[in-house]
């Protein structure tokens, strides 16, 4: 048995209350054992000079242990930073900074305020573990603002403290116990198991590579039970420390965004491309939904170097040879005006019969993704033109297009009925697919 009476694998109880500095954008207090640190996240809408113009966001982190943390006060740390506290800072600013996308996060810095109130042992790893806290209540505010469109958080990232006290392997060492330490570690994980930063240090004797085995088993087991405390004080918003990589989708309309977006939510968080401040549009020269669909896809990828989705799809209806085919949207002479496309349609369409008035939506996906080659899938969806516009829903020429199977048009359809069975579904189908199997 220790000191406080637990377990040599045992953690000290951990208590992280969220929100505890009102005026910050994200805070909280953590509390491991004895020691209780205040995090907090400060947002900036600047970067350091040496960051501007690059589209890239910045995480950093301050560390101080205030005078009265320890038994004997700590003088304050003036100009220059005792060289302690600058390691740890350093430590917290590259822990937290690897979770985070850079790119997704924005041209604005994140600062990660760390103040031990009272100090008991681990008052780093502490740090790291509430600074995660803090920085995901920052973006959560930055969410609701709509500064962000989604988070830019990819991993959720714990810390805790352990070693060889009197030959024994233990976990998250109070003060005593780290002060009479043959061994000394700190590990910084991440939600998948993985290992961000190990600093041991055999300050007493050496340690074999079994003792080391034994240490980062205990470690394992405390950050995760550390990452549940996290979740649990986040609630809800603990989904945010486990963003999903952005998909810019090039594409204004807001109706194939959304489709993208419900499509793709498991997988991608998909922005439109005013999101990431593109706003031109890319001319659609090709004479095939495939040529356009590449076009654009390349076109947004080389303006953002982000993951790039594009769709070229259109109507080709049989007793037209085809038409509108690629200039769907523009059929009538003016883009996106659904009204004069349907007019026109229905005007070419007058004197066909029921029988040949059969087509069929067609969606190509072009995804072009860092350092692979364009992805291209394509979808079909068959149906019927109808001699008049029936349906309040979809967009484009969905009023006109029977769906056969379910005896309604796209504009009658609810949209988890369309995304089910639409080309653009069946193209994304594809698409995942082919995504899985190329583990990607």
């Amino acid at each position: 048995m220790r000191l406080d009476g637990r377990a040599g694998g045992e953690p000290r109880k951990v208590h992280i209350e969220p929100g505890f500095v009102r005026t910050a954008d994200g805070s909280c207090l953590i509390s491991t054992g004895n020691t209780r640190v205040i995090c907090t996240a400060s947002v900036e809408e600047t970067l350091p000079p040496w960051r501007r113009g690059t589209g890239l966001g910045w995480v950093t982190a301050e560390y101080a242990m205030l005078p009265a943390s320890t038994s004997t006060r700590k003088r304050r740390d003036g100009v220059t930073k005792d060289g302690r506290s600058v390691e740890i800072q350093r430590l917290i600013g590259r822990a937290i900074r690897q979770a985070v996308d850079m790119k997704a996060l924005g041209e604005r810095v994140i600062t990660l305020d760390c103040d031990v109130l009272e100090a008991d042992g681990g008052t780093r790893t502490a740090s790291i573990t509430g600074a995660m806290v803090a920085l995901t209540l920052a973006v959560d505010k930055l969410i609701r603002e709509g500064k962000l469109p989604a988070s830019p958080i990819r991993h959720q990232v714990a810390a805790i403290s352990c070693g060889i006290v009197g030959d024994e392997p233990m976990l998250d060492l109070c003060y005593q116990e780290d002060s009479h330490a043959q061994v000394d570690m700190n590990v910084v994980m991440n939600e998948a198991g993985e290992y961000i930063e190990m600093q041991g240090t055999g300050e007493g004797r050496a340690f074999s590579p079994e003792e080391l085995s034994l240490l980062l088993g205990h470690a394992k087991k405390g950050c995760e039970q550390l990452m549940e405390a996290q979740r649990q004080a986040l609630g809800e918003k603990a989904e945010l420390m486990h963003g999903k990589p952005w998909l810019v989708a090039a594409s204004g309309n807001a109706h194939k965004i959304r489709e993208l977006q419900k499509i793709f939510e498991g997988r991608y968080t998909v922005v439109p491309m005013s999101k990431v401040g593109i706003d031109f549009e890319v001319d659609e020269t090709a004479t095939t939904f495939e040529g356009n669909a590449c076009l654009k896809a390349q076109a947004i990828f080389d303006a953002t170097h982000l993951p790039t989705i594009a769709d070229d799809s259109g109507l080709a209806v049989d007793a037209l040879n085809g038409e509108p085919g690629v200039y769907s949207a523009r059929y009538a002479g003016h883009h996106g005006d659904d009204e004069a496309n349907n007019d026109l349609l229905l005007e070419k369409m007058k004197d066909v019969p029921d029988e040949k008035r059969t087509g069929a939506f067609h969606s190509v996906l072009a995804l072009k993704l860092p350092d692979h080659d364009m992805l291209v899938a394509e979808g079909v969806c068959p149906g019927k033109i109808l001699h008049a516009r029936r349906g309040n829903g979809g967009f484009g020429y969905d009023p006109l297009f029977l769906y056969e199977p379910l005896d309604k048009t796209f504009a009658e359809l609810s949209e988890e009925e369309k995304n089910t069975v639409s080309h653009r579904a069946r193209a994304s189908q594809k698409l995942k697919q082919m995504i899985e199997e190329m583990g990607l």
